[in-house]
């Protein structure tokens, strides 16, 4: 799979003025739920209606959708208010029904992607539809098993697809229901500029009260678009209450975005960015050389270990230097959860030096 200019022609033939919206309920839960969601929309930056009518669960016994009927109030749906509408599926029979209602976009759920034989079943079912088809991140954050899902609907011949970006899972805790792993999202834009990628902050966030900020740092960065979950009593929602906004908060979130410029060729501006700029070069070249040196360190730490059959992993030492940096980074404006993930990152490439020497 190649990146191309087509991969977006979809997105671009709407022709929209602002980032592309997809709003509505996590769960169709009622007709008249879903129909009322949607006339507050109506009018709105909204171009895609969504709901969930199977909705995977992570436990048995809670609320797995309404089913095919939902497909049925979609319907209604786009007749009512011109919107067009999307919904999730997980399996060849959901994308049968949904194609036979005439669903204008299809999405594939991040517990999907994460299965190579779930995505071929997807894929041999979608085989040459010219609907849209947009493909969460999996779970877990592999870019790989997210660009491998994509390219295996590609391969079916659906040249509309988009990517949605919607965090990933992690045993640690953070602010976040799903840790967003922006570095990753920027990766996948690198490999494939040209395929349209919009982020969910409803599932990255878990919280509606972050769902701006979220969607500002995407666009940001440039994402293509947003996929929010929208309720009118959204603390009675029957799936992910936290998460939704109402209709009117959604509205006045996309009234508050900044959609900024790519660039600008003012002169003052363009200076003062490659002055900064240059600044940041030396700074990456003394981080480089530094860890080059901690490393040596390292080394010699694994050396003196080896010499008295030490073992490498001194939890007590760890600990304390983690918590010492957590506090130093404080200081410095950096933020527990970052400080965090670069020292573990470089303990174990300490580690992995140490092994090395003790095994050679």
């Amino acid at each position: 799979m190649e990146n191309t200019k087509e991969m977006r022609a979809w997105l671009d033939d709407l022709q929209l003025d602002h980032p592309l919206v997809i709003a509505g309920p996590c769960s169709a839960e009622t007709e008249e739920q879903v129909l009322k969601i949607a006339h507050e929309l109506k009018d709105s930056d909204v171009s895609y209606f969504r709901a969930g009518i199977w909705k995977p669960r992570t436990r048995p016994g809670m609320f797995e959708g309404v089913g095919a009927l939902g497909l049925k109030w979609l319907q209604k749906v786009k007749a009512e208010t011109g919107m067009k509408v999307c919904t999730e599926v997980a399996n060849a029979a959901h994308v049968k029904l949904a194609l036979e209602h005439d669903i204008d976009m299809l999405w594939i759920g991040a517990r999907s992607t994460v299965s190579p034989f779930i995505m071929q079943e997807i894929a041999d079912a979608l085989q040459g539809t010219d609907k849209p088809v947009l493909i969460k991140n999996p779970v877990n954050p592999d870019l790989a098993l997210w660009l491998g899902g994509i390219e295996r609907i590609y391969k079916a011949g659906v040249k509309n697809i988009g990517a949605i970006h919607r965090g990933f899972s992690t045993y640690e805790k953070t602010k976040y229901r799903n840790n967003p792993e922006w570095q990753m999202a920027i990766e996948f834009q690198n490999k494939f500029p040209d395929i349209p990628l919009i982020n969910d902050p409803s599932h990255i966030t878990g919280n509606r009260e972050m769902i701006f900020d979220v969607s500002q740092m995407a666009l940001d960065l440039n994402f293509d678009g947003l996929m929010i979950e929208t309720h009118f009593d959204p603390d009675n929602a029957w799936s992910d209450a936290a998460q939704q906004v109402t209709p009117e908060s959604l509205i006045q979130i996309m009234k508050d975005l900044q959609i900024r410029k790519e660039t600008t060729s003012e002169a003052e501006y363009n200076k003062s960015l490659d002055f900064l700029r240059a600044q940041i070069d030396v700074c990456d070249n003394q981080i480089i050389e530094l860890l080059g040196k901690r490393m040596k360190a390292a080394e010699g730490i694994g050396e003196l270990k080896k010499s008295k059959n030490v073992q490498v992993l001194q939890s007590k030492r760890w600990n304390e230097i983690l918590g010492k940096m957590v506090l130093e980074g404080e200081t410095h404006g950096l933020s527990e959860e970052f400080v965090l993930k670069m020292f573990k990152a470089i303990h174990q490439e300490s580690i992995n030096h140490q092994e090395k020497i003790i095994k050679g």
